[in-house]
C-alpha cells in the first residue's frame, strides 16, 4: 500500500532533514582537515624561518653569515644564555579639565595616546607616574579621572601606575583605596601606596614582576603629598622620601628607604627600578637632597631611578660599567600644556640584560622617544610622537600640526636634548 499524501510528505521532510544533517556534518569534517592543515603549514613555515629566539642555543653559521649580509645584528642570538628586556617608562599624566575633556563627551581615550602607545606597548614591562585620583565625578578640576581614562593606559601598554605622588590622598584615605581600586580593576598595578598599614605590611613596600626569566623588583617614593599629612594608623599608605614630607621636605627618612630597599633586597631581584615624584615643579635645578638620595639608593642596590613632578625634562645619567641609570625628571607625559616646557617630554627605553651563566644582570642601554602634547583650537589634546609629527608637518600630510604648533616643535626637540645633558 502507497503511503497517502500527508505520509509522503512527511517522509520527505525526513529526508531532507537526514541530507542537511549529513551536509552539515562533512562542512564540519571539512573544516576541521583544512584547520589542521592550516596550522601543520603555519608550524613548518615558522620552524623554518624563525630566529632564535633570545637566550636560545646560537643561529647556525649559514644562518649568521646571511643576517650579516642583510645588515641584520645577531648579536644578541649568538650569545646562549643572554636575555635582553626591555622597560619602557613615561611621565607626568596630569588630570585637569583640559585632559578630561580630551576624551569628549564619552570619555574615550583611544586617540588621545594611540601615537604613542606602542612605546609602551612593545615593551617587556611600562609604568606611567598618575598625577591624579580615580574617584568619580565631578571631573577635572577636581583631579578625578573617569575609570575609561585607566583604562585607556592599559590598552596602550602601562603595566604600572605609580601613585606615590602630590595627590595620593587629595580625597583621603578612602579616595586612596578607591584609586587603587579603580587601578587594578583597569588590569595596572598601583606603586607607593597601599589602602591600609596591614597592606603596606604584607606587600613590604616593593613589587616584584619576573620577565622573560628576569626578576625586577619596582619601589616608589614620593617627596610629599601637597602639604598633606597621613592620619594616624594609616602612616605606611604612601612611602615617602623625607620624615617632613608635609612640611620642608628637608630631612631625608633613610631609615624608611633602607628599610625598603632591604626587605626587597632578600628578595634577590636581578634589577631594583626606583620611581621618585622629587624635586621642584617647574623647576631644571637638581637639589642637594635629591644627590644625596641617588646616593643612598644606589648604595642600597637601586639600578635605575626615574623621576617626576617637576614637569620639565631634566637630565640623565648612565654608569654604563656599574649598569646605574638616572632620570631626575622625565617631564609631562599628558598634560595642559599651557605652561612652556610643560607640552614636551620622553618615553624613556631601558635594555635590561641578563647573563644566565655569570648571574649577572645590569642596565647595558637605553634611548628615549621624543613626544608632544598638542593643543590647538577646536581640536582635543592629544600626545604625539615629536620627530614623527614634524615629518608629517614638512611632508604636507593631513591633519597635519599648525605652523605654530610645528614651531613649538622644533624648538622643544632642541631643549630635550640640551635638558638631557644637563643644560
Amino acid at each position: 500500500m502507497h503511503p497517502n499524501p500527508e505520509e509522503r510528505k512527511r517522509l520527505r521532510a525526513e529526508k531532507a532533514a537526514q541530507r542537511a544533517q549529513k551536509q552539515a556534518k562533512a562542512m564540519r569534517l571539512r573544516i576541521v582537515v583544512a584547520a589542521v592543515v592550516l596550522i601543520a603549514c603555519g608550524v613548518l613555515i615558522f620552524s623554518l624561518t624563525r630566529k632564535t629566539p633570545k637566550g636560545d642555543a646560537p643561529l647556525t653559521e649559514a644562518t649568521q653569515q646571511n643576517a650579516s649580509a642583510t645588515g641584520e645584528s645577531t648579536a644578541e642570538e649568538t650569545k646562549p644564555g643572554i636575555t635582553t628586556i626591555h622597560y619602557a617608562a613615561a611621565g607626568d599624566l596630569n588630570i585637569n579639565d583640559a585632559t578630561v575633556a580630551a576624551g569628549g563627551p564619552g570619555y574615550v581615550y583611544t586617540d588621545t595616546f594611540l601615537d604613542v602607545a606602542h612605546l609602551l606597548a612593545d615593551a617587556d614591562v611600562s609604568s606611567v607616574n598618575f598625577e591624579g585620583n580615580l574617584n568619580g565625578e565631578p571631573y577635572g578640576s577636581s583631579f578625578s579621572a573617569p575609570q575609561s581614562m585607566a583604562v585607556a593606559l592599559q590598552k596602550a601598554g602601562v603595566d604600572f601606575v605609580q601613585m606615590a605622588n602630590s595627590y595620593s590622598i587629595n580625597r583621603g584615605l578612602s579616595g586612596l583605596t578607591s584609586s587603587i581600586d579603580a587601578i587594578r580593576a583597569a588590569g595596572m598595578e598601583p606603586l607607593g601606596v597601599y589602602a591600609s598599614n596591614e597592606e603596606f605590611k604584607q606587600s613590604k613596600g616593593y613589587t616584584i614582576r619576573t620577565v622573560q626569566g628576569v626578576k625586577i623588583a619596582f619601589v616608589a617614593f614620593t617627596k610629599g603629598m601637597d602639604g598633606m599629612a597621613l592620619p594616624a594608623g594609616s602612616e605606611k599608605c604612601v612611602n615617602v622620601l623625607y620624615s617632613d614630607y608635609d612640611s620642608v621636605y628637608q630631612n631625608i627618612d633613610t631609615e624608611k628607604i633602607t628599610s625598603i630597599l632591604s626587605a626587597s633586597a632578600k628578595e634577590k631581584p636581578d634589577v631594583t627600578i626606583a620611581l621618585l615624584h622629587w624635586g621642584s615643579e617647574f623647576n631644571n635645578t637638581i637639589s642637594a637632597s635629591q644627590e644625596k638620595i641617588v646616593e643612598l639608593m644606589q648604595a642600597n642596590g637601586v639600578d635605575a631611578i626615574i623621576g617626576t613632578h617637576s614637569h620639565y625634562v631634566q637630565k640623565m645619567t648612565f654608569d654604563k660599567e656599574k649598569g646605574q641609570f638616572v632620570a631626575y625628571s622625565l617631564g609631562d607625559f599628558f598634560s595642559n600644556a599651557e605652561r612652556s616646557g610643560t607640552e614636551y617630554s620622553v618615553v624613556l627605553d631601558l635594555e635590561i640584560t641578563k647573563d644566565h651563566r655569570s648571574g649577572e644582570t645590569k642596565i647595558t642601554n637605553y634611548t628615549y622617544t621624543p613626544i608632544f602634547t598638542i593643543r590647538e583650537e577646536e581640536a582635543p589634546l592629544k600626545v604625539v610622537r615629536l620627530r614623527e609629527a614634524m615629518a608629517a608637518y614638512e611632508s604636507g600630510y593631513l591633519n597635519k600640526v599648525s605652523a605654530g604648533t610645528y614651531e613649538k616643535m622644533k624648538y622643544a626637540l632642541g631643549r630635550i636634548e640640551e635638558r638631557i645633558a644637563g643644560e
